[in-house]
Protein backbone atom coordinates (compact mmCIF):
# COMPACT_ATOMS: atom_id res chain seq x y z
CA UNK A 1 0.00 0.00 0.00
CA UNK A 2 1.28 3.21 -0.90
CA UNK A 3 0.52 6.08 1.60
CA UNK A 4 1.33 9.93 2.07
CA UNK A 5 2.55 11.48 5.52
CA UNK A 6 2.52 14.80 6.37
CA UNK A 7 4.29 16.40 9.49
CA UNK A 8 4.08 16.84 12.48
CA UNK A 9 2.83 13.12 12.73
CA UNK A 10 0.24 11.73 15.34
CA UNK A 11 0.10 7.82 16.65
CA UNK A 12 -2.86 7.53 14.33
CA UNK A 13 -0.87 8.08 11.11
CA UNK A 14 1.82 5.73 11.91
CA UNK A 15 -0.23 3.03 14.08
CA UNK A 16 -1.92 2.19 10.25
CA UNK A 17 1.33 1.17 8.40
CA UNK A 18 2.49 -2.43 8.46
CA UNK A 19 5.93 -3.71 7.12
CA UNK A 20 5.92 -3.78 3.46
CA UNK A 21 3.97 -0.12 2.96
CA UNK A 22 5.29 2.72 1.08
CA UNK A 23 5.76 5.85 2.62
CA UNK A 24 6.18 9.44 0.72
CA UNK A 25 6.52 12.41 3.49
CA UNK A 26 5.57 15.87 2.99
CA UNK A 27 6.24 18.98 5.67
CA UNK A 28 9.60 19.12 8.33
CA UNK A 29 12.27 16.16 8.36
CA UNK A 30 15.67 16.22 10.63
CA UNK A 31 18.87 14.43 9.40
CA UNK A 32 20.80 13.25 12.53
CA UNK A 33 23.49 11.13 12.79
CA UNK A 34 25.71 9.52 16.32
CA UNK A 35 27.03 12.73 17.10
CA UNK A 36 23.96 14.55 17.37
CA UNK A 37 21.71 11.97 18.45
CA UNK A 38 24.52 11.29 21.84
CA UNK A 39 24.06 15.21 22.42
CA UNK A 40 20.42 14.70 22.37
CA UNK A 41 20.45 12.65 24.81
CA UNK A 42 23.06 14.52 27.02
CA UNK A 43 21.55 18.27 26.27
CA UNK A 44 18.46 17.76 25.55
CA UNK A 45 16.44 18.34 22.13
CA UNK A 46 17.35 21.62 19.84
CA UNK A 47 13.91 21.10 18.45
CA UNK A 48 10.70 20.01 19.65
CA UNK A 49 10.69 16.02 18.50
CA UNK A 50 6.53 15.62 19.06
CA UNK A 51 4.94 13.48 15.84
CA UNK A 52 8.63 14.44 14.80
CA UNK A 53 10.61 12.33 11.25
CA UNK A 54 14.13 11.76 12.11
CA UNK A 55 16.36 10.54 8.67
CA UNK A 56 19.69 9.02 9.23
CA UNK A 57 21.65 10.72 7.02
CA UNK A 58 25.09 12.82 6.67
CA UNK A 59 23.92 15.07 3.86
CA UNK A 60 26.23 17.24 1.39
CA UNK A 61 25.59 20.81 1.30
CA UNK A 62 26.57 23.92 -0.44
CA UNK A 63 26.59 26.97 1.79
CA UNK A 64 26.02 30.84 0.32
CA UNK A 65 26.75 32.89 3.36
CA UNK A 66 23.95 32.06 5.36
CA UNK A 67 22.29 30.24 2.99
CA UNK A 68 22.23 26.59 2.25
CA UNK A 69 21.45 24.33 -0.24
CA UNK A 70 21.79 19.99 -0.44
CA UNK A 71 23.02 18.80 -2.80
CA UNK A 72 22.44 15.09 -2.03
CA UNK A 73 21.18 13.58 0.79
CA UNK A 74 20.93 9.59 1.48
CA UNK A 75 20.40 7.28 4.65
CA UNK A 76 23.32 5.69 6.31
CA UNK A 77 23.50 3.03 8.38
CA UNK A 78 20.92 3.00 11.76
CA UNK A 79 22.37 0.28 13.86
CA UNK A 80 25.01 3.25 14.79
CA UNK A 81 22.05 5.04 16.52
CA UNK A 82 21.31 2.23 18.29
CA UNK A 83 22.36 3.36 21.96
CA UNK A 84 20.65 6.66 21.67
CA UNK A 85 17.60 5.79 19.19
CA UNK A 86 15.06 4.45 21.84
CA UNK A 87 15.22 7.64 24.08
CA UNK A 88 14.92 9.83 21.34
CA UNK A 89 11.97 8.09 19.79
CA UNK A 90 10.13 8.21 23.49
CA UNK A 91 10.65 12.26 23.08
CA UNK A 92 7.91 11.94 20.80
CA UNK A 93 9.44 10.77 17.41
CA UNK A 94 7.01 8.70 14.98
CA UNK A 95 9.19 7.98 11.60
CA UNK A 96 12.79 7.02 12.09
CA UNK A 97 14.33 6.96 8.57
CA UNK A 98 17.69 4.82 8.34
CA UNK A 99 19.10 1.42 6.48
CA UNK A 100 19.49 -1.73 7.82
CA UNK A 101 17.13 -1.85 10.68
CA UNK A 102 17.59 -1.25 14.32
CA UNK A 103 17.74 -3.08 17.48
CA UNK A 104 15.51 -4.85 19.84
CA UNK A 105 15.31 -1.68 22.31
CA UNK A 106 14.24 0.31 19.22
CA UNK A 107 12.07 -1.66 18.30
CA UNK A 108 9.91 -2.70 21.91
CA UNK A 109 10.39 2.15 21.47
CA UNK A 110 8.98 2.24 18.12
CA UNK A 111 5.88 -0.33 19.52
CA UNK A 112 5.65 2.18 22.98
CA UNK A 113 5.21 5.08 20.64
CA UNK A 114 3.49 4.28 18.42
CA UNK A 115 6.06 4.97 15.91
CA UNK A 116 7.92 3.38 12.34
CA UNK A 117 11.72 2.49 11.16
CA UNK A 118 11.10 3.03 7.00
CA UNK A 119 13.84 1.90 5.03
CA UNK A 120 15.74 4.51 2.63
CA UNK A 121 17.07 3.11 -0.42
CA UNK A 122 21.31 3.43 -0.13
CA UNK A 123 22.89 4.69 -2.92
CA UNK A 124 19.64 6.92 -3.76
CA UNK A 125 21.08 10.41 -2.93
CA UNK A 126 20.12 12.57 -6.17
CA UNK A 127 16.68 10.70 -6.19
CA UNK A 128 15.79 11.64 -1.94
CA UNK A 129 17.61 15.43 -2.68
CA UNK A 130 14.89 16.05 -5.13
CA UNK A 131 11.85 16.01 -2.39
CA UNK A 132 13.69 18.55 -0.46
CA UNK A 133 12.14 22.28 -1.09
CA UNK A 134 14.72 23.74 1.01
CA UNK A 135 16.93 23.53 3.91
CA UNK A 136 15.38 25.61 6.82
CA UNK A 137 17.68 25.61 9.57
CA UNK A 138 20.65 23.90 10.85
CA UNK A 139 21.28 22.86 14.54
CA UNK A 140 25.11 21.77 16.02
CA UNK A 141 26.68 23.01 13.14
CA UNK A 142 29.84 22.44 15.58
CA UNK A 143 29.42 18.79 15.18
CA UNK A 144 30.18 19.47 11.35
CA UNK A 145 28.00 19.18 8.30
CA UNK A 146 27.22 15.69 8.19
CA UNK A 147 26.51 15.23 12.19
CA UNK A 148 24.80 18.81 12.30
CA UNK A 149 20.86 18.62 12.57
CA UNK A 150 19.50 19.91 9.46
CA UNK A 151 15.90 20.72 9.29
CA UNK A 152 14.27 20.32 6.01
CA UNK A 153 11.42 20.81 4.16
CA UNK A 154 10.24 18.28 2.20
CA UNK A 155 7.65 17.08 -0.56
CA UNK A 156 6.77 13.78 -0.84
CA UNK A 157 10.05 12.46 0.24
CA UNK A 158 10.26 8.55 -0.81
CA UNK A 159 9.83 6.44 -1.27
CA UNK A 160 10.48 4.78 1.33
CA UNK A 161 9.58 1.88 3.10
CA UNK A 162 8.02 -0.10 6.16
CA UNK A 163 10.80 -2.31 7.63
CA UNK A 164 9.79 -1.99 11.26
CA UNK A 165 6.17 -1.30 12.70
CA UNK A 166 4.61 -0.16 15.48
CA UNK A 167 2.76 -3.56 16.03
CA UNK A 168 6.52 -5.08 16.68
CA UNK A 169 6.65 -6.26 12.35
CA UNK A 170 10.17 -6.74 11.61
CA UNK A 171 10.97 -6.85 8.00
CA UNK A 172 14.65 -7.40 9.00
CA UNK A 173 14.03 -10.63 11.47
CA UNK A 174 11.55 -12.00 9.01
CA UNK A 175 14.25 -12.28 6.39
CA UNK A 176 17.01 -13.51 9.14
CA UNK A 177 14.56 -16.11 10.58
CA UNK A 178 14.03 -17.58 6.66
CA UNK A 179 17.72 -17.56 5.92
CA UNK A 180 19.13 -19.19 8.96
CA UNK A 181 19.42 -22.82 9.28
Amino acid sequence: MDVKLKTPLLKEDTAKLSIGDTVYISGTIYTARDSAHKRMVEEGNPVDLEGAVIFHAGPIIEENGDDYKMVAVGPTTSTRMNNYQAEVIDRGVKVVIGKGGMDEQTQAALKRNGAVFLSAVGGCAALYVKSVVKVKNVYWIDLGVPEAIWELEVKDFGPLFVTMDSHGGNLYEQVRKKVSP
